[in-house]
């Protein structure tokens, strides 16, 4: 099924074995696809940018997690193990064959939880600002599960979520504010109590299911890219060092990694430097 969203792009839907109903962009052709996981509290169309710069070469495929965009909501066990899952059984269910997974922050952490798990799921991998670089142990999850208070950062207020989206970026580029009004509209459409709980719990899965120490049986050739100037890694109040101490970190865990840092950019790389982010991607990529 399919229908469209505000002209831009047709939004599909395939049902997964769990019956949730999630919903995605399918653009493009090629021999190759690049599969596209979004980060806390987006959707799909955060990769809006790679979707249009890409397509012309590759089939790009961009999923809504179950609980965000047009996909199902539900009293869903919200989580990196969960979301992970959902997406391996979408690839085995769609067929698809040479996948590139590409995760921007906590959909980077699912990336990386996915192919450690299923290492067939994927020829290669690419991670944008992933969280599950960052460590955390029990004292650190306490307080940042109190800076990063809820209500505070992701309430059904529309001016919060700007707020957090803004944070993300170095230099907020204006044409970001379709997105804002396309999420607050989507938020308006179910239950605020719902949107609440998933936030929550994905919050406490990417504090709670970590990933770091899965790097190293990362069988595919990574790319990891970070912004510079990303504000949200490291969580500042916890970790008082920088973007990038973190990005080399967690990149040398991994066996075949290139990292590449991206100047004068903020935590959502691929919408505010889509001129620098998708030609490293086709590089890659080949």
């Amino acid at each position: 099924m399919v229908h469209n969203l505000g002209g831009q792009y047709d939004i599909h839907y395939i049902t997964l074995a769990n019956n949730c109903r999630v919903a995605y962009i399918d653009e493009g052709s090629g021999d190759q696809v690049l599969f596209f996981i979004h980060g806390l509290a987006t959707y799909g169309l955060s990769w809006h940018y790679q979707v249009e710069g890409l397509k012309h070469k590759y089939r790009c495929i961009a999923i809504d997690l179950p609980g965000n965009g047009h996909s199902d909501r539900g009293n869903y066990p919200y989580g990196i193990n969960f979301f992970s899952g959902c997406v391996y059984d979408m690839i085995q269910r769609m067929g698809l064959k040479r996948v590139t997974i590409v995760g921007h922050s906590m959909g980077g952490q699912i990336a990386i939880n996915l192919v450690a798990h299923e290492p067939a799921v994927a020829e290669k991998l690419i991670l944008c600002a992933p969280a599950g670089f960052e460590r955390f142990n029990g004292m650190e999850r306490s307080i940042y599960q109190g800076t990063v208070s809820f209500l505070d950062m992701f309430s059904s207020d529309e001016n919060s979520l700007r707020k957090v989206i803004r944070s993300s970026f170095y230099r907020y580029p204006e044409q970001t504010d379709a997105m804002i009004h396309d999420l607050i509209d989507i938020m308006h459409r179910h239950p605020s109590r719902e949107y609440h709980s998933m936030i929550e719990a994905c919050i406490n899965g990417m504090l709670h299911e970590p990933v770091f120490d899965m790097l190293h049986q990362i069988q595919q050739p990574t790319l990891v890219m970070f912004g510079e100037r990303d504000a949200l890694i490291p969580n500042r109040l916890i970790h008082p060092y920088n973007t990038k101490q973190v990005a080399e970190t967690g990149t040398k865990e991994i066996p075949d990694a290139v990292l590449r840092m991206v100047p004068q950019c903020g935590h959502f790389l691929q919408m505010e430097k889509p001129g620098v982010v998708n030609p490293y991607i086709m590089d890659f990529v080949g």
